[in-house]
């Protein structure tokens, strides 16, 4: 793949994996910008995997907490603070799992890759977020995460397989839902993506990485890293715009651009 290819799959997913604005939608949507053929789904999980290693690195106290509480957690221990967080994130993570796999089984996640879906998607789901966002309560933080709320909000990003739905977009939709302020739901959809990232990337390595030739796997490197740059960028400037931001301008790009999809799949 050429190197500008590479560059702006990396930049559009640093930026867009933070955004509630979808870095699936725009990632397919890329190799039909540039009249390229489309990039295929290892190297969509090879930039997830650089976001992944932005947000480790920005959340790392949370992650080394959750860490910790790991062997607790074996061991039945929930009491401990670590555990819990350890707990809420294996538990938000099931559904979109058990989704993934079912998309897989029967072929689903091929055929939603289509401009007529991300459109779609983009237009609902980004009114559901404004509508969500301006009606939701902000009386929560994510100290107060609960198991109940870990399972709701894990259905809300198993929605997220559907390509142009966004899965920090989804799940900020299902924080802000149950009272979450901004920013902790920000906060809690980026902790959810780690063990979801994980996962997906895992299968994909089984499924197609042992076949990959070595131009494949230099891209997938080259991919990963720039990833990883443009997404710690993007993740600190976020986190600050949300203090004094709402969600609304993130909702308006996701109608416009919506609106245009359906507009030329459909004509």
């Amino acid at each position: 793949m050429a190197l500008y290819h590479l560059i702006l799959l990396a930049v559009i997913q640093g930026i867009t994996e933070f955004l509630p604005i979808s870095s699936s939608g725009h990632l397919i949507l890329l190799p039909n910008a540039l009249g390229a053929e489309d990039q295929g789904q290892f190297l969509d999980v090879s930039v997830h995997v650089g976001t992944l290693g932005a947000v480790v690195l920005y959340f790392w106290s949370d992650v080394r907490q959750a860490l910790t509480g790991l062997p607790k957690l074996a061991r039945g221990q929930t009491d401990d603070q670590g555990a819990r967080l350890a707990l809420h994130l294996i538990i938000a993570t099931i559904p979109v799992v058990l989704f993934g796999v079912f998309l897989a089984a029967t072929g689903l996640n091929d055929m939603l890759r289509s401009m007529a879906v991300i459109g779609w998607t983009m237009l609902g789901f980004g009114i559901l977020l404004w509508w969500m966002d301006q009606r939701g309560a902000t009386e929560r933080t994510d100290n107060e995460w609960t198991l109940r709320h870990a399972i709701i909000m894990g259905l809300w990003q198993a929605i997220a397989l559907i390509p142009g739905t966004s899965r920090s977009g989804i799940t900020i939709t299902g924080a802000r839902a149950l009272g979450y302020d901004r920013r902790s739901s920000a906060k809690l959809a980026m902790l959810m993506s780690i063990p979801a990232i994980i996962a997906s990337g895992g299968y994909l390595l089984l499924d197609t990485g042992l076949q990959l030739t070595g131009p494949e796997a230099r891209d997938a490197l080259i991919a990963t890293g720039l990833a990883f740059l443009s997404a710690l960028l993007a993740l600190k400037i976020m986190m600050r715009l949300l203090q004094s931001v709402s969600f609304t301008p993130y909702v308006i790009y996701r109608i416009a651009l919506g609106a245009i999809l359906l507009f030329i799949a459909y004509t």
